[in-house]
């Protein structure tokens, strides 16, 4: 492995083809305008249809209890968020290629391949839920909802041709509509306020499926591939390049992530109260993002529903965006090998699409929320692997400079991925039983101690440059 006392070398661009592209100056308002953007293409990751599933269910479950969940999951997002703006700005690398340098090749293709994993996950709850979106509004059947929004997220990306601020207008416009919709439903829905106040700051954790549930939002919340997003698209601005013109970039990107995970944070919990105040109280299950739609008309009205439809349609199709973006921003730092966008873009859908139709086939459509928990649980598996070297590499003086974390933050970093991974450890004892996660903890251990201290192959950077 190398370590940081070696010499780093010179990164290549990530995402070059829109690298440096969005000039920061004038006043300081407009250089704060010229930073807006990146933060919200991450905040979408965390009101994607992953997040309905798990929200929807836990509020109809628990009621307003695992609010606590949703706030302290989004606390965490904005610490990691900002480390992902710090490694960016402060080192020039996207989290993949630091990964790329650190490690030895055996490690590092684990990572991605973790990470592609993840990716895929997400995709899957993302595709998933932009067809049920199509076929409440306009009775498009679910297989050819998936086959659309494949092909329409290859349109919207294509506007990346014609600057990487297009993309982000068109997200921002997104966000700004589910934001919207919900501040309509949470109206129209009349919650119990005091019940809202008490389950945001009351941590409780009623039962085992109130255990999968919230690891669920922590999944859909803390999204791995937003920590690789983040790190890269931060870097298509164009800022002083001085120690003093990174830590203004800095502070700008920092106001740039709370402002957008505040309205996702909005979000996530509007999602859970409405299902709280129309299906707790009625004893109803919500398993479906259709039956949630259907349940809305003559609870809410038939406005409410469709705007419920809407807002999903959205949260779909932002979310697929940047999910594409990631996969390539992962394969490209990771593999440190360029392929075409449009191919790189097109295998992430794939690998999206292919799955989601076996699955609504096998399901018939049914039990939607079910297969949206579970695969946001698999990002929370994955969530470990991208916080350690994350907080790690930005804890490094050599490799961050003056960016380097504050002490505190570097704490609270580590403190996060201890907290996810043993959340993820007693879901895993409860689910598969002890003797697994034993056996499953036996092999990590052999192959690191085979990756430290046999692996005999050069170093990373070298090695991988080589094989691409």
């Amino acid at each position: 492995m190398i370590s940081s006392d070696s010499p780093q070398p010179e990164p290549s661009q990530s995402l070059p083809d829109v690298y440096r592209s969005v000039p920061v100056k004038g006043t300081w308002l407009k250089r704060m305008l010229a930073f807006a953007g990146p933060g919200y293409l991450v905040s979408v990751g965390y009101m994607d249809p992953g997040n309905w599933a798990t929200d929807l269910e836990g509020g109809s479950k628990f009621g307003y209890q695992l609010l606590w969940v949703i706030l302290l999951s989004n606390l965490m997002a904005m610490l990691l968020q900002t480390l992902c703006t710090r490694l960016g700005i402060g080192a020039g690398r996207d989290l993949a290629q630091a990964c790329r340098e650190y490690y030895k090749r055996p490690a590092a293709i684990a990572l991605w391949i973790l990470c592609e994993i993840a990716i895929i996950a997400c995709d899957l709850a993302e595709v998933i839920g932009s067809a049920v979106a199509l076929n409440l509004l306009f009775k498009i059947p679910l297989i050819w909802g998936v086959l659309i929004t494949g092909f329409d997220v290859l349109l919207l990306l294509g506007l990346m041709k014609f600057g990487f601020r297009k993309v982000e207008a068109i997200i921002v416009t997104l966000v700004a509509t589910i934001f919207g919709c919900f501040a309509l439903n949470v109206f129209w829905s009349k919650p119990d306020w005091s019940g809202v106040a008490h389950g945001l700051v009351t941590p409780a954790l009623p039962g085992k499926d109130a255990l999968i549930i919230a690891v669920g939002i922590l999944g859909a919340t803390v999204m791995p591939h937003n920590l690789y997003l983040h790190s890269s698209i931060v870097q298509t601005r164009a800022f002083d390049q001085s120690e003093e013109g990174r830590k203004k970039a800095s502070k700008m990107a920092t106001i740039d992530v709370i402002l957008a995970l505040g309205f996702a944070f909005f979000v996530n919990a509007a999602i859970l109260v409405v299902s709280a105040a129309v299906f707790h109280g009625t004893g109803t299950i919500v398993n479906d993002l259709g039956q949630a739609h259907e349940l809305l008309t003559p609870a809410l009205g038939g406005a409410a529903a469709t705007l419920f439809a809407v807002a999903l349609l959205c949260s779909g199709q932002s979310s697929t965006i940047t999910g594409t973006l990631a996969g390539q921003i992962v394969m490209e730092g990771f593999l440190n090998i360029r392929i075409a966008p449009w191919l790189r873009r097109l295998v992430t859908r794939s690998l999206a699409i292919i799955p989601a139709i076996l699955l609504i086939s096998a399901s018939g459509g049914e039990d939607n929320v079910k297969i949206l928990t579970l695969s946001q649980v698999v990002l929370s598996m994955q969530l470990p692997f991208a916080i350690f070297p994350l907080v790690m590499f930005t804890a490094d003086r050599k490799r961050m400079g003056p960016m380097v974390n504050p002490k505190w933050m570097t704490v609270v970093g580590y403190l996060i991925c201890l907290v996810v991974t043993g959340l993820n450890i007693q879901l895993l004892v409860e689910e598969l039983g002890m003797h697994w996660v034993i056996v499953g903890a036996v092999v990590m251990s052999l192959f690191a101690a085979w990756v430290m201290f046999f692996y005999k192959g050069r170093a990373p950077v070298d090695d991988l440059a080589e094989a691409a």
